[in-house]
């Protein structure tokens, strides 16, 4: 009978250690996406690259709020634009939701903030950073994608009539900012 009660403890240890393998094993994974954030947020504070950042919503490493400038030469000029950056706990590996909180006209972002850009969806790879994301978008706002518009209308109006295509820029990006934007005409 002693050795019946004996091993029965030995079995329960071996539970108990796969349970905390596996605890084990999903804390080395968000520990390994906190470093990386951490690493690209150190990145971002140290380089110079004129009109992006970003940051942790308060602390939460998994959840940022960036900042973009429109280029210069395009209807973005002189608009700041934000946008939330949500990572998932396979990031680098599955690319961050990003989405524009400021209000924006563009062929290649929806009305909900929504945006069509292959990096963030079928062409991602963890080579990219959010550096990287902010940059092109920066440059999809200069140079959109007017072959696959998530906003028609835009689309239309980038080609055909750039002059309608600002003043709607200028108008949306009003509507929630709050800016007095002058229109003159």
């Amino acid at each position: 009978m002693d050795s019946v009660m004996n091993q029965t403890p030995s079995t329960t240890p071996d539970i108990t250690n796969v349970g905390k393998t596996s605890a084990s094993s999903r804390s080395k994974e968000s520990g390994s996406v906190t470093k990386r954030l951490q690493t690209e947020l150190m990145s971002l504070m140290m380089s110079s690259v004129p009109g992006i950042s970003a940051f942790p919503n308060d602390g939460d490493l998994l959840n940022w709020t960036a900042t973009i400038s429109g280029p210069d030469g395009t209807p973005y000029e002189g608009l700041s634009f934000k946008l939330s950056f949500a990572f998932p706990s396979t990031y680098p590996h599955t690319a961050p939701l990003v989405l524009f909180t400021t209000p924006i006209f563009h062929p290649n972002i929806d009305f909900s903030g929504r945006i069509c850009l292959d990096i963030l969806k079928d062409k991602w790879s963890p080579i990219y950073n959010v550096q990287s994301v902010l940059l092109s978008l920066q440059s999809l706002l200069g140079e959109p994608n007017n072959s696959s518009p998530l906003n028609g209308q835009a689309a239309e109006l980038w080609d055909k009539d750039p002059a309608e295509f600002k003043r709607l820029v200028l108008a949306r990006h009003r509507d929630i900012t709050g800016d007095d934007v002058e229109m003159s005409g």
